[in-house]
């Protein structure tokens, strides 16, 4: 993965005024105000989809990490695929998608939860979502509604600032806006092609993004539409 240092290089690469044609990322709410917010889920039932598609990368970060319970394919909601493949296909020439991660089960949720919580200084539920059993408060990458991504430069996937679950302040997804630069142009990229498409993003993370999910009823007003769900 090409580091922050290099990403200039990526930038150089640019169509002519890139960098001035995307809006800021925006002041954002935190997921904890958010979800304090949110109503349950009334699941509508859409299947899971094989993540696939023109300008799509499948990394599978946890399962060559070596976790436990990591899984060998990815999945989305049919939806939330239809849109991930629509903003890959709308960004620049030469640009692409990544996937880190989709849906995930609570095997794995359990397992991030306790080992990230035990590695930290912060209570475990600030970096990362409990394992929650109950359907009407599943974590978001249980419900197939999110998806962990970044973008790729000429089929190389980038650090855009940080690396992926690198959690300090500066993953916050607008962490850079006072920051000129390569991540800052990148990152606007990123979180306003999503944007176009319906996506949220989670503030503390740039590449964690959402559809249909708690987080996105919030964030949109619009009814929740996933609950728990399984390949």
């Amino acid at each position: 993965m090409i580091s922050s240092a290099e990403l200039a290089a990526a930038e150089r690469g640019l169509p002519p005024g890139l960098r001035l044609t995307h809006l800021p990322v925006p002041a954002l709410m935190s997921e904890s105000v958010a979800l304090g917010r949110s109503a349950p889920a009334i699941d509508q039932g859409e299947p899971l989809s094989h993540v696939a598609g023109t300008g799509i990368t499948v990394l599978h970060s946890y399962a060559r990490a070596g976790w436990r319970h990591a899984v060998n394919r990815q999945w989305l909601r049919a939806d939330v695929l239809a849109r991930l493949q629509r903003a890959a296909v709308a960004l620049p020439p030469g640009f692409g998608i990544a996937v880190f991660d989709a849906w995930r089960p609570l095997t794995l949720q359990r397992e991030l939860f306790e080992a990230i919580g035990a590695g930290a200084d912060l209570d475990a539920e600030d970096l990362v979502a409990p394992p929650s059993e109950d359907p009407a408060q599943p974590p978001p990458h249980l419900t197939g509604g999110a998806v962990d991504l970044t973008l790729t430069w000429q089929g190389v996937p980038l650090a855009l600032g940080t690396a992926f679950d690198e959690f300090t302040p500066l993953a916050a997804a607008a962490a850079f806006e006072h920051r000129a630069g390569p991540v800052r142009a990148l990152r606007r990229l990123l979180y306003h092609t999503l944007r176009g498409q319906g996506f949220v993003v989670l503030a503390e993370e740039w590449w964690h993004f959402e559809f249909g999910t708690r987080l996105w009823s919030v964030l949109t007003g619009r009814p929740a539409r996933y609950g728990p769900v399984a390949p």
